[in-house]
């Protein structure tokens, strides 16, 4: 397992220099007719023209943003065949079928959330253009997810209905999106400004809740489950759907966690007690939401799983969560109880979403199931 030191190594700058940057970036004022430096250049509250991509100062930002587009795929070129013959099969138990359609109905509003957060909301306030580049293929690579989700769908023949609506209907999805959403509109509501401690830190929560709890932990439980099924030869296109759409939201944690860091460096004023005690006090809400969302969907064990393995599962991401963004881990010796995810995903030169190793990955190619 790769230390915390080894996640963000892409952004090792030194705390001192970066904060005597941060304060000429603060002080220094910027023609509008001249050429952008380096040192101009900030994550939030910078005044330098964000029209002007380079010269780099966040060189990991661009490195992402590259390795993001060398990952692209499209759903429609996943053969849904099988799925479709399994489904109007008896060979899927109810207990099976339950759990796809409540899994779809997760997925199919998150991505959805993820990018209208991205494009309504963070990036506003994102005021560097290496970072907003990435921002703009994350936005992008969540409208394939959704697509993707829709495309099974559509497959499968079931009733889109019930399916697009489960984010109102059933409560485990619905006090998932409900707890997001505060979080979500606070960015999107368009007399919100950063510059101010206290507007600076919502900006800094909202970030963490997104990145840090909607894609690196209520993401958790549906990808298991639909990769656990694949693992069983059952429902393989979804399945290698799921495993493209998890080495993206892999991308996006990343991404997610050195922007945090980042932000943390060049404005520590921020990183209080009581702000860091705050969100561990989110991400433990956010495990109890997920644990729930896990009993909600397999009520009984199936898959060789069950809602109580979720639970220790959770708390080990959760810790891996506050490890990677220097806040104090919330359940000291927690495991994971599924060793087997860690020949399931993988990401090229990047760690991958279940902590694990690293291959390569080919655009477009075919995932194997053996």
């Amino acid at each position: 397992m790769l230390s915390f030191d080894d996640e963000i190594e892409t952004i090792a700058i030194p705390a001192l220099d970066a904060l005597i940057n941060a304060k000429a970036a603060e002080v220094a004022p910027v023609a509008s007719s001249g050429r952008i430096r380096v040192e101009d250049k900030r994550i939030i509250n910078c005044k330098a023209d964000v029209n002007q991509l380079v010269p780099f100062k966040y060189k990991w930002a661009w490195e992402k943003y590259l390795a993001a587009c060398a990952n692209h795929w499209m759903p429609q070129e996943v053969n849904m065949t099988a799925d479709i013959a399994l489904w109007k099969s008896d060979k899927l138990s109810d207990d099976e079928r339950r759990l796809i359609k409540r899994n779809l109905g997760f997925f199919t509003t998150a991505d959805s959330l993820a990018a209208n957060n991205i494009v309504l909301g963070s990036y506003r306030h994102i005021t560097n253009p290496e970072c907003r580049q990435f921002l703009l293929r994350q936005a992008f690579e969540e409208a394939i997810h959704t697509h993707a989700y829709q495309y099974i769908v559509e497959s499968l023949g079931l009733d889109e209905g019930e399916i697009f609506n489960m984010y109102h209907e059933v409560p485990s999805i619905r006090n998932k999106d409900e707890f997001l959403l505060p979080y979500i509109d606070v960015l999107t509501n368009p007399e919100f400004k950063t510059g101010t401690p206290e507007a600076d830190q919502a900006l800094l929560r909202s970030l963490i809740v997104f990145a840090c709890i909607m894609e690196g932990l209520f993401f958790y439980v549906g990808f298991v489950q639909i990769l656990a099924l694949g693992r069983q030869n059952k429902m393989t296109g979804a399945a290698e759907q799921y495993q493209y759409i998890l080495r993206d939201e892999s991308m996006h944690l990343n991404f997610g966690v050195d922007l945090i860091t980042q932000i943390k460096i060049e404005n520590p004023h921020l990183w209080t007690a009581e702000f860091r005690e705050d969100v561990r006090g989110l991400m433990q809400k956010g495990v109890e939401l997920e644990y729930a969302y896990a009993e909600d969907t397999m009520p009984r064990g199936i898959l060789g799983l069950n809602s109580t393995m979720f639970k220790e599962y959770l708390r080990f991401i959760a810790n891996r969560r506050c490890q990677q963004i220097g806040v104090d881990i919330l359940y000291p010796g927690a495991a994971n109880p599924f060793p087997w995810m860690s020949e399931m995903i993988d990401l090229k030169k990047e760690k991958n979403f279940f902590e694990t190793r690293v291959t390569e990955y080919q655009t477009g190619g075919s995932l194997s199931w053996d």
